[in-house]
C-alpha cells in the first residue's frame, strides 16, 4: 500500500513560507502527522570570475544568529525560471550579469521538513552593472580566489549549504586543477 496523503491543513501562511500539517497513512496502514515548510523554492549563484575569484556576500542571517558568506541567491519569483531568478539575483546583489550560467546542482536541503527545493549555478561571462539591492539587503561583497573559498567550505568557515555545494561543484567540474575535492 503506498503512502496516501488523508489531509492537509495550512497552519501558518508567511511572507516566505507557509507551513502545513498533513496527515498521512504510511504503507504499515499507520496514520502518521507531519508538519511541511512549503516555500517557492531558490537560486542562486556563483560568479566565477576569468581571473579565478569568486564572489560571495556577507549577509547576517537572523535564523543563524550571525553573518554567513553565500553565493548571490533568492527566492523563485512565480512563474520564473530558477536560471532567470539565479541571474537576477547575482545582478542585483553584486551588480554583475552573468553572459553564461551552468547548472551545478537541484537538491532539497532540509528535506525532513522542508519541501523547498534549491538550485545552483557557475556564473561566468560576468560584466559589470549597478548593484540594486532590495531595500531590507544589506551584503558586503567579498572577493575570494576559487581555491581560497572551496578551502573555507572544506574547513567550515563556510557554512551556508548552497554555498558549500557550489563551490565544491565547481571546483570538481570546471576547475580540477584548482583544488582535489
Amino acid at each position: 500500500m503506498p503512502r496516501q496523503l488523508l489531509e492537509s491543513q495550512t497552519v501558518f501562511r508567511g511572507a516566505v513560507f507557509d507551513v502545513e500539517r498533513d496527515r498521512l497513512r504510511e504503507e504499515t496502514g499507520q496514520e502518521i502527522v507531519r508538519e511541511v515548510v512549503r516555500s517557492p523554492g531558490g537560486a542562486g549563484g556563483l560568479p566565477l570570475f576569468a581571473d579565478g575569484r569568486v564572489a560571495l556576500v556577507r549577509q547576517y542571517r537572523h535564523p543563524a544568529g550571525r553573518e554567513l558568506l553565500e553565493i548571490p541567491a533568492g527566492m523563485i519569483e512565480p512563474g520564473e525560471l530558477p536560471q532567470v531568478c539565479a541571474a537576477r539575483e547575482i545582478e542585483q546583489e553584486i551588480g554583475f550579469r552573468a553572459g553564461r550560467l551552468e547548472k551545478l546542482a537541484e537538491f532539497f536541503p532540509t528535506p525532513g521538513f522542508c519541501a523547498e527545493r534549491l538550485y545552483v549555478y557557475l556564473a561566468t561571462e560576468l560584466t559589470p552593472m549597478a548593484q540594486q539591492l532590495d531595500h531590507d539587503e544589506f551584503v558586503e561583497i567579498v572577493y575570494l580566489p576559487l581555491s581560497e573559498a572551496v578551502a573555507m567550505a572544506q574547513q567550515g568557515a563556510i557554512e551556508d549549504a548552497k554555498t558549500v555545494i557550489a563551490l565544491l561543484l565547481a571546483a570538481k567540474f570546471c576547475c580540477t586543477d584548482i583544488v582535489d575535492v
